[in-house]
């Protein structure tokens, strides 16, 4: 068979960047480790049928795997990930295809809005780090149309559901997924990222790992929105940013700090908080109270707690690192499940009106149903049934 002249440099790049060993890529193509080996030693080449599924293996395009060295990969936003106060290592595969994936959809909506007028939208970048925290807080709910003193009913679902409702309404793009695509077998890792923001003008934009548990989206969603309103793009995920962390040479932890001084804001007001907060139930009981009734996690009423002097700073570091722990427990029982209403689903993780935008260009000629498809990760043929059940009941 033909020899595939593949730079070993690439493919020991390939396999680290994935996180795989020799191992799982001998498995994966039904070799021995030795070839493996030799493969990255340079010493023997894969014919091109094995080096196809390399590439396959690794998500990368086959053409790599001939560079003379690794390319560089850039990040389209900024990561702003925090573990143990330091910047965070690199992406998965998985969540980089994700990003690159995001912001194709991203150029082509954005140059849709701008074709059919869009005005840019004033609140994306409308405060900075010197604004109140209350301030931002007031006006986002504004924004969206959410008063302070406004009852949270109905289930945790439910209630998403309305906040991202109400998102789309203000014209900001909310999409939602736990994999890659349409691929359910590339799943999004919530110790990796939570979400981001692309602080757009035109096409301000929020994702939220939906692999999360639904209270940590909450708080996600909220921390995001508080992105768009200091103008700052990134990826984030809130809940790894400690306090008496310092300032980073990007200054991203002090930005990241203040995102979710907001977003505790957003979601639980100071004067809701104390007018429901009762001193002789102490922190356990109200926690499980308080996060029911505002509809965020525990730690995010144990952290206004701390704000308001209701608790000291050790209980709450101990608090904090015992709800950690049971995340990851929550977010495995809660995760998004690829069954359901397939076109409900795929409103949610696409976003509706950007849905309907690109079907709506589809069935009007302007856009071809391939097209279509590669953006709403469906089928072609998909696409028309999706016109049909966007369509108002009769």
């Amino acid at each position: 068979m033909t020899e595939a002249f593949i730079s070993p440099d690439v493919l020991r790049w390939a396999r680290k960047r994935a996180s795989a060993s020799t191992d799982a890529l001998a498995l994966a193509l039904k070799t021995d480790i030795a070839k493996v080996i030799a493969w990255e030693e340079g010493t023997a080449r894969p014919t091109f049928r094995q080096a196809e599924r390399i590439a396959a293996f690794f998500h990368i395009p086959f053409g790599y795997l001939f560079l003379p060295e690794p390319p560089q990969e850039r990040l389209p936003i900024p990561d702003l990930r925090r573990q143990d106060g330091a910047p965070r290592d690199g992406f998965s595969p998985d969540v980089m295809d994700l990003l690159r994936d995001v912001m194709f959809q991203h150029d082509w909506y954005r140059e849709f809005l701008r074709d059919h007028g869009a005005e840019p939208r004033s609140f994306v970048g409308r405060f900075d780090m010197r604004t109140p925290v209350e301030a931002v807080a007031a006006d986002i709910r504004a924004v969206i149309g959410l008063a302070a003193d406004q009852p949270v009913n109905g289930g945790w679902e439910q209630h998403l559901t309305s906040l991202f409702e109400r998102c789309e309404e203000a014209g900001i793009w909310v999409m939602r997924s736990g994999y890659v695509g349409s691929n359910t077998h590339r799943t999004l890792s919530v110790s990796e990222f939570r979400g981001f923001a692309i602080a757009d003008r035109i096409a301000p934009l929020i994702f939220i790992n939906g692999r999360d548990a639904k209270a940590a989206q909450f708080f996600t969603l909220a921390h995001e929105l508080a992105h768009l309103w200091l103008g700052a793009s990134g990826v984030s995920d809130p809940f790894s940013i400690r306090d008496g962390e310092g300032r980073d040479d990007q200054g991203s932890v002090d930005v990241e700090r203040r995102c979710n001084a907001i977003a505790a804001e957003v979601l639980v007001p100071r004067a809701q908080f104390l007018a429901a907060w009762t001193d002789r139930l102490g922190l356990e009981r109200n926690a499980d109270l308080l996060a029911y009734r505002f509809k965020v996690s525990r730690v995010v009423i144990a952290r206004r707690a701390l704000d308001f002097g209701k608790i000291g700073r050790d209980e709450y570091g101990a608090f904090f690192d015992r709800e950690r722990q049971a995340w990851q427990i929550e977010a495995r029982s809660e995760r998004e499940s690829p069954g359901g209403d397939f076109y409900r689903v795929s409103r949610v993780r696409n976003g509706k009106r950007f849905t309907r935008a690109v079907v709506n260009s589809a069935m009007s000629g302007n856009l071809l149903f391939s097209d279509a498809g590669a953006l709403l990760h469906m089928k072609p043929t998909v696409v028309r049934k999706m016109y049909e059940r966007l369509q108002p009941e009769p």
